[in-house]
């Protein structure tokens, strides 16, 4: 990102002639930023202490800097020191390398105004730490009087205007469609209680959790991280009892604080991190990850166990509703009926049953309908009917055998198996994996995130630095390809249909989309990589899977997880001949690999925890086509729209809507 105004224009022709720095654009996604000159910073409480280290240490990268602060006399002071040190910025720039503003931070429309003077100085918004702090030295069951000037101004200053400044700062970012980093001061008060200072440590705990809760941002380009030093050497800092601060080890020095900030600056995977820095230990990362698996929402390895029993009062029907494919066809609404059963009672003893609240719908429902996923010929497909439709859903236990003991009654679960298009169903309780909650998100994150961590995994043998091309990348499965393979470190090409699917994966942070209506994948994938593509996830087939197979890189992988293309149409699915398909891969060492989920059944239980953590930690999105199926009689209304691609994300039903309603998500 270069935040420089057109009067800057010289300052960066200078750097450009000179070639001994370069001011570089942060793009969404891309690696943690560099401090280089022609980036800029506002920092509040600039004025003095760790602030006023702030904005020097920056100034001497040839950052330039606004100055925030309420005294003017040690702002201007700070501002013009900053100029000194910011030698570089100083010889060519037109503007000055550092502003002061002077603001009371409590005021929002005073901070917004010097948001918005920063940005018309210097063009932009790399960087923004919330710093200014407040110290209430009376314990506050002590003041008798309103705390207006007391207790209730820490309040301000130190949370009220950094969630302020905090989202002021997004809000220019995003305006500016350019990437940026924010550092709010936190402290060490703010992850143990300070007896001695409530408020402080009740203010600096709420820093915390608030910018730690900020993660998901990330996917807009913006990091939030919290810095939370011990006692620094600072006029603040000496305030506290000395007997304290030799007990943790003496004081910090200032450079330890500005090493701390420039190490959450320059790492891009530190997207709501808290540094806790100390005497003792140096630099920690608070909480580490074994603290994190006794509160995140799920983790594979964890052996503690969910909260069981929250849904206890579901009612044991007499008859249920299902759907069931009586004949065989490609034709999902023609092969299938919905039935009226009876329960069968009493439940076997290894067994549950399951309240369905949510199905996954799947490009591969025509091909079970049809019988393809049957062994054998037509006719021995055909024996097997009628039998129930659906592979997976999430629900709650309502019943289960005497001999289950491992769940209970009220568990709210996930299953992968036929016959989850049903209001009830009758399953063996060791296939269930129970869930935080029956949502929506989860039933995404069965078939469809599930084939994508583990074919990229296992078929695609993904590392880092790689091109990933996904075909058909705005549905169910692709939105998690793409994200996994960003989130691995490498280069996202994604294929879609129509600009509000092209807009929704530019949101994902894929590289280049290739938006098939306007352009040919072909001709962009010949342009833009003539070396070729290193893994491809693709689930088109036909003429797709001929240019991939074309576009495949040496060593290069194409993952087939299906063929959507082929599924329909007269005559049901008609497999394509590939001649010469042996001698082609056989040249550049490639790999054509197929994938297909059921055979890799014994990893979906760690990857569906490595799902759930990223999504609750807030790196990974699940969306949910917004179009609303409600009932097992529109489930073939709902295979019919995710085959008439006019689908984005994951397509589901909701079985009960009076359940489906009252869940908050995960």
């Amino acid at each position: 990102m270069c935040p420089v105004s057109s009067h800057s224009a010289v300052l960066l022709s200078s750097l450009a002639a000179s070639d001994s720095v370069t001011c570089e654009s942060h793009a969404r996604g891309s690696g943690g930023m560099e401090l280089k000159p022609g980036l800029s910073a506002l920092v509040t409480g600039g004025a003095s202490g760790i602030g006023k280290a702030l904005c020097i240490a920056l100034a001497r990268k040839g950052v330039f800097v606004t100055v925030v602060d309420f005294s003017e006399e040690n702002g201007r002071e700070v501002a013009t020191i900053v100029q000194k040190e910011n030698k570089f910025i100083h010889e060519y720039a037109r503007v000055p390398s550092a502003i002061f503003i002077k603001c009371d931070v409590t005021n929002g429309d005073a901070l917004a105004a010097a948001f918005r003077k920063h940005v018309d100085t210097f063009g932009g918004l790399d960087i923004c730490i919330n710093c200014a702090g407040f110290v209430n030295k009376s314990l506050v069951y002590d003041d008798k009087s309103d705390g207006t000037s007391t207790w209730k101004r820490a309040i301000n200053v130190n949370l009220v205007a950094v969630i302020d400044g905090t989202r002021i700062a997004t809000q220019v970012m995003r305006s500016l469609k350019k990437s940026g980093v924010m550092i709010n001061i936190g402290s060490v008060a703010g992850l143990y209680p300070m007896s001695y200072e409530p408020v402080y440590s009740g203010t600096k705990g709420g820093v915390v959790m608030f910018t730690r809760s900020l993660a998901p941002l990330k996917r807009h380009g913006i990091r939030v991280n919290v810095l939370c030093p011990e006692f620094v050497q600072t006029n603040m800092g000496e305030q506290v009892n000395r007997v304290l601060v030799d007990a943790l080890g003496g004081f910090l020095k200032v450079e330890d604080v500005v090493n701390g900030a420039f190490e959450l600056i320059g790492d891009e995977s530190k997207a709501g991190a808290c540094l806790w820095i100390s005497k003792r230990k140096g630099m920690v990362y608070w909480p580490t990850s074994e603290e994190e698996k006794n509160y995140l929402v799920y983790s594979s390895k964890s052996k503690k166990k969910f909260v069981e029993n929250r849904f206890p009062s579901i009612q044991t029907p007499e008859y249920f509703q299902k759907l069931v494919v009586h004949t065989l066809s490609h034709n999902f609404r023609n092969a299938t009926r919905l039935e009226r059963v009876r329960l069968r009672l009493p439940i076997e003893p290894h067994s549950a049953l399951v309240k369905i609240i949510y199905a996954g719908v799947n490009a591969s429902d025509v091909n079970f309908s049809s019988g393809r996923y049957f062994s054998g010929n037509g006719k021995e497909a055909a024996a097997h009917l009628p039998f129930d439709a659906g592979f997976e859903a999430v629900g709650i236990v309502a019943s289960v055998g005497d001999l289950v003991k491992h769940i209970k009654v009220g568990t709210p679960v996930a299953l992968m198996t036929f016959g989850s298009y049903a209001e009830f169903m009758l399953i063996q309780a060791k296939r269930l994996i129970p869930v935080p909650r029956p949502d929506p998100e989860v039933v995404a994150m069965l078939t469809s995130g599930l084939t994508a961590s583990i074919a990229l995994e296992k078929a695609g043998q993904m590392t880092s630095g790689q091109v990933v091309l996904v075909t058909a990348a705005a549905g169910g499965t692709g939105q998690f390809a793409v994200q996994l393979a960003k989130l691995a470190g490498n280069k996202v090409v994604a294929t879609c249909g129509g600009e509000s699917k092209s807009t929704f994966l530019t949101s994902l942070g894929v590289d280049r989309v290739i938006n098939y209506r306007n352009e040919k994948i072909k001709d962009v994938l010949k342009k833009e990589f003539p070396r070729g593509v290193d893994i491809i996830y693709e689930s088109v087939g036909g003429e797709t899977f001929d240019v991939c197979l074309n576009a495949l890189a040496v060593y290069g992988r194409l993952i087939v997880i299906g063929m959507i293309s082929q599924y329909q149409g007269v005559g049901g699915w008609k497999p394509q001949n590939y001649t010469g398909l042996c001698e082609k891969i056989f040249g550049k060492s490639q790999t054509v690999a197929g994938f297909f989920l059921i055979q890799y059944a014994d990893l979906w239980k760690g990857h569906l925890g490595k799902l759930f953590n990223l999504y609750a930690s807030g790196k990974l999105k699940v969306f949910l086509d917004p179009k609303k199926f409600l009932g097992v009689a529109s489930v073939a209304d709902a295979v019919e729209y995710l085959h008439s691609g006019r689908s984005v994300g994951k397509v589901v039903v909701c079985m009960d809507p009076s359940y489906g309603q009252t869940f908050a998500k995960l």
